[in-house]
């Protein structure tokens, strides 16, 4: 946690360059340091304790060589056993003093770092709730996740090891310098003499070895591939019907061949790296012998005085090279602030106005008016809905009906203000579904879609979700209007069951009426389905939908039909047509008119006796096939 610089024993020399992918990032998106130091700014007395024990372990530990020094010239030729112990004693105190330090600035910096990164863990999941569906719809559900967990899990390096780290380092390497001046100037301007090409040289051999590392990782991805496409099923049938197997050898032998030479020359370049290091500790402290040895260059020097300044200059070339990395550091930690404060900086498309129109959710009545609605997405060629006039009186079912592409669903939308409209309007009661708070609106629109998607909890949890000041007398209400209380109750913990993953111990059919259960907990005064039954067998279906007639009865729904068959008894039905509405009517005044919904229920009912002829022919087939096998075996 950002401690002192050690001999040897620790981490390799420094020598690393930014990741190329860090400065391309910073470069996208700069990031202010005051913005960053606002994040920190209510901790900053803490963060002034962090730093101060940091210099005060850094000062203290500085107490060791001078001790040392007291006991190799003074207290043991003296045989003065009081001053022995005493420089003894503080010793062991400069011990337990900087590891007592190091425990509360790891407490102290750990805590700042983790209230940090729930602050902004906080704010960027509440501003991502608050984005349209379309950011999801373009963003990768892992990299929100990666940037959500990962990224912000990763800034607390900038309390804990970063800013740590330099403070340590800065200390111990200035305090160093100050402790071997004092004891020997002589010794110091050879020391200091001596540091720089052999921090060269060190950094030279490691960045040698990590060219040749990033080169062997490529080639050994390359052979990967080489094994994934040379030896799968499809790959051998591949090679084996073009005659390419003894290239793809050739191929693949070239690759290890030359792996070969790079493991090589790796374990070469690592070896020397070893072998400068080991030089760099053993060959400046062995310059310090001869020069202390020397007349010209001793100054009278005692051994105690050798053996202090050599332990102090030990200390020294580890948190220097660390010092010299501490910009590599920095601009890894600025990246990730970027990627973050990117989410953070991103645009709400749909939210509260700054003053939005009060209304009774229990007292809309639920009509649903498009007034030359338009709509086109960001990146569509098209508009996905043109002029789209219709009224849906309060209480009345509106069917939308239309090909695959034709701006069913886009329309639909707009009512639970999952989208905003390009042009027009839509009203609820009159009133702009802009113009109410997106927490009102929730509560008057309900969307049931056919992806239903259950949380991974108990189905009281799960109902619980849309209202949870709800009482076991309201969910079991809404259960049975959706007619799935009945499923419940024969569970062996009922309502406490676990749904698991996604709701996976419930059939499709259980888990959309628990969906549609969850839905009506909520009692809204307008009920959009969204395809609610498409993916649903025969069966299933009519079950769902004798739900879903229920959940709609006394409320204004707005059905998109997959099927046909499910909305004849619909009050109105508008077909759509590349977003256009082209007709509207009840279902007997279209099939009279003989227009397009006429010919799209004529090709569903075509598609339907097929469908019944197919499987006829396959029974009559399999029928066939059943007895001719009986009779030979005969």
């Amino acid at each position: 946690m950002g401690g002192r610089g050690g001999g040897p024993g620790g981490g390799g020399p420094g020598g690393r360059k930014p990741d190329p992918a860090d400065r391309a990032q910073l470069e996208r998106s700069p990031v202010r340091w005051s913005r960053v130091a606002a994040l920190f700014r209510p901790y900053r007395g803490q963060l002034a304790v962090v730093m101060a024990l940091i210099v005060a372990s850094s000062v203290v530990a500085l107490a060791t060589p001078f001790l040392i020094r007291m006991v190799i010239d003074e207290a043991i030729p003296a045989q003065d056993v009081p001053l022995l112990l005493w420089a003894v004693g503080g010793m062991l105190a400069v011990t337990v003093l900087t590891a007592v330090f190091g425990v509360v600035q790891t407490w102290l910096s750990t805590t700042v770092g983790q209230r940090v990164m729930h602050g902004l863990r906080t704010a960027v999941f509440t501003h991502l709730q608050r984005q349209s569906l379309g950011f999801f719809t373009r963003t990768k559900g892992g990299e929100v996740q990666s940037r959500l967990m990962n990224d912000i899990g990763g800034m607390q390096s900038v309390v804990t090891s970063t800013a740590t780290s330099f403070a340590a380092n800065a200390t111990t390497v200035i305090g160093t310098v100050v402790a071997m001046a004092v004891l020997s100037w002589r010794l110091s301007l050879l020391s200091l003499a001596v540091l720089p090409p052999a921090i060269w040289l060190t950094r030279r051999v490691a960045r040698m070895r990590r060219a040749l590392t990033a080169q062997r990782q490529r080639h050994l991805a390359d052979l990967h591939s080489q094994v994934e496409e040379g030896l799968s099923v499809s790959g051998v049938l591949l090679g084996k019907t073009l005659g390419a197997g003894p290239a793809q050898s050739r191929r693949f032998a070239g690759t290890s061949e030359f792996l070969v030479d790079l493991e090589v020359r790796s374990q070469l370049a690592g070896r020397w790296r070893m072998a400068t290091m080991s030089i760099v500790f053993a060959g400046i402290p062995a310059l310090i012998y001869l020069a202390a040895g020397l007349p010209a260059t001793s100054g009278g020097m005692t051994i105690g005085t050798l053996v202090a300044f050599t332990t102090l200059q030990g200390a020294l070339f580890r948190p220097l090279m660390q010092l010299l990395d501490i910009g590599v550091s920095l601009t890894a930690s600025m990246a990730l602030f970027s990627r973050v404060f990117e989410y953070l900086d991103l645009p709400v498309d749909i939210d509260d106005r700054e003053h939005p129109v009060a209304v009774d959710p229990a007292a809309v009545r639920g009509e649903v008016r498009f007034e030359r609605v338009g709509f086109r997405y960001p990146e569509g060629a098209r508009p996905a809905l043109s002029d789209v006039d219709v009224t849906v009186p309060a209480g009345t079912t509106l069917a939308l009906v239309g090909e695959t592409g034709s701006g069913k669903s886009t329309l639909a939308s707009l009512v639970a203000r999952l989208n905003d409209p390009t042009t027009g309007r839509v009203l609820v009661d009159g009133v702009d579904v802009r113009d109410l708070a997106l927490a009102d609106l929730a509560r008057i629109v309900g969307v049931v879609s056919q992806e239903t998607y259950l949380l991974h909890g108990t189905v009281r949890e799960n109902l619980l979700h849309a209202k949870p000041d709800a009482t076991d007398e309201e969910m079991v209400t809404a259960a049975r209007r959706a007619q799935v209380h009945d499923v419940i109750a024969a569970l062996p913990e009922g309502y406490g069951t676990v749904v698991g993953a996604r709701g996976h111990r419930f059939s499709g059919g259980e888990k959309q009426r628990l969906a549609i259960a969850r839905t009506l907990l909520r009692d809204p005064a307008v009920l959009v389905l969204d395809e609610a039954t498409s993916a649903l067998d025969t069966v299933t279906e009519r079950a769902v939908q004798a739900a879903l007639d229920e959940a709609g009865r006394g409320r204004t729904t707005v059905t998109i039909a997959h099927r046909l068959s499910t909305v004849r008894d619909a009050d109105r039905i508008v077909v759509l047509d590349a977003g256009r509405v082209v007709e509207q009517g009840s279902h007997d005044e279209l099939m009279a008119r003989g227009g397009r919904y006429a010919r799209l229920v004529g090709s569903a009912e075509r598609a339907v006796e097929l469908v019944g002829w197919t499987a006829e022919r396959a029974t009559a087939s399999a029928t066939r096939a059943s007895a001719s096998a009986a009779s030979r075996r005969r």
